[in-house]
């Protein structure tokens, strides 16, 4: 990896375009040849974002791998191995996998590649998009962009979504509505850019820990996660959109940004769902064939959800070496009042379905679906009744010389 005097790197990496000033070339499925260890349904891999979720604090903990070593089933992180490329992360051409990131990937994957069972989400309902501009420039209202030029990337490979390019879509989109304004009453400049790192010789070394990508990269001043920030900064254009709030207090630590409309400070929260709520999600051969393994996550995501809520400082401090907020005590505000369990609530449900409606109304998917037939609420329900049932039997065992098994009947709960 190089980087430049001020440890800025511009490589891509997950989950982050990188440098939109690369060689342009186009991915297809038939120019590249992705890589997927043999399927062993004895193993299962996760994968994650860096964003707010049980998983990302598992990963520390090992919770979840307790529970599948009950099973006797290897437990371990994509890329722990290097027959496993970045692809799965996206595109979930890998079965035994599962998945805890952001939305827009698994609503193409289940849309238009294959069917997917959405297992939870857990939703930041305060880290809506922002608009920035120059710190110095002459502009403090969005009104005063009509005319003017937003940036806007674009991936140049067609085998994954462009979950970059619809949530900048999405937001731009919001805030000039909010404003009395359409995309008409700007000018769009796009930013090309190949994309096609994620079979690249030089992404594969093999990690045990999602974590220990941070440990060769500062993330946290990585302008790879803040891939219009050269273009603005340069006069190329005369604003960016920032995916949430939390990235772009980053850009303006630098001095030279500066917010004029945030969607985070409004009301609405259907304002707050450019690529969240964060979904986890299996195949369907996953879900119908080894159910055991599906519930064996949700235990381990129930119990650091749990745990996390209960501890808050603790969970800050190991989500601040892999999000975006600027130290542990920012960490510790932002995740202040979201439930790390995740859930398939009402609301969140909704919010997904407003990010799925706009990737179909824009063409970002080729076929709809029904997000409540989409969500398997009975993987949640099944590991928190054996979970309920474990704590029962570790407690009256030690009151009682045999212990009490009043979940027997073995009818629904809650």
């Amino acid at each position: 990896m190089t980087t430049d005097s001020n440890n800025k790197s511009s490589e891509a990496s997950c989950c982050a375009p990188g440098d939109l000033s690369n060689e342009i070339a186009t991915t297809t499925l038939e120019n590249t040849k992705m890589l997927t260890r043999k399927l062993n349904w004895k193993e299962v891999y996760y994968t994650n974002c860096p964003l707010v979720s049980a998983s990302n604090v598992d990963q520390e903990l090992g919770w979840t791998r307790e529970e599948f070593k009950k099973l006797g089933v290897e437990y371990d992180f994509l890329r722990s191995t290097r027959e496993n490329d970045w692809y799965p992360h996206y595109i979930h051409n890998l079965d035994n996998l599962i998945r805890f990131g952001g939305l827009f990937p698994p609503v193409h994957v289940h849309a238009d590649m294959r069917k997917t069972r959405l297992l939870g989400v857990t939703h930041a309902p305060k880290e809506g998009g922002v608009m920035m501009v120059r710190s110095r420039d002459d502009i403090y209202t969005m009104k005063e962009l009509k005319g003017k030029r937003i940036g806007l990337s674009k991936s140049m490979n067609q085998v994954k979504t462009d979950w970059w390019r619809i949530q900048e879509h999405q937001g731009i989109e919001m805030m000039l509505r909010l404003n009395g304004m359409t995309m008409d009453d700007v000018e769009i400049v796009e930013f090309p850019y190949a994309d096609d790192w994620y079979n690249n010789e030089a992404m594969l070394d093999p990690m045990e820990n999602p974590s220990e990508l941070w440990l060769k990269r500062d993330h946290k001043r990585d302008l790879a996660f803040r891939p219009l920030e050269t273009a603005l900064e340069n006069g190329e254009i005369d604003a960016m959109y920032s995916q949430s709030k939390v990235i772009s207090s980053l850009s303006e630590l630098t001095g030279k940004f500066k917010s004029i409309e945030d969607l985070s400070l409004y009301p609405d929260w259907t304002l707050q769902v450019a690529n969240i709520p964060a979904a986890i999600t299996c195949t369907a051969e996953m879900a119908e064939n080894h159910p055991e393994l599906v519930v064996a996550f949700l235990k381990g995501m129930i119990k650091v959800g749990r745990w996390s809520n209960e501890h808050k400082h603790a969970a800050a401090a190991i989500l601040d070496r892999q999000t975006f907020y600027k130290d542990v005590d920012d960490t510790y505000e932002g995740i202040r009042l979201i439930d790390m369990v995740p859930n398939l609530s009402p609301q969140n449900l909704a919010a997904v379905e407003i990010g799925k409606d706009f990737m179909l109304k824009h063409g970002y998917i080729k076929n709809d679906f029904d997000v409540n037939e989409w969500a398997a609420p009975e993987f949640l329900e099944q590991a928190a009744k054996e979970l309920l049932e474990e704590e029962w039997q570790k407690r009256t065992t030690a009151k009682l010389p045999t212990p009490a098994d009043p979940l027997g009947s073995g009818k629904r709960i809650g």
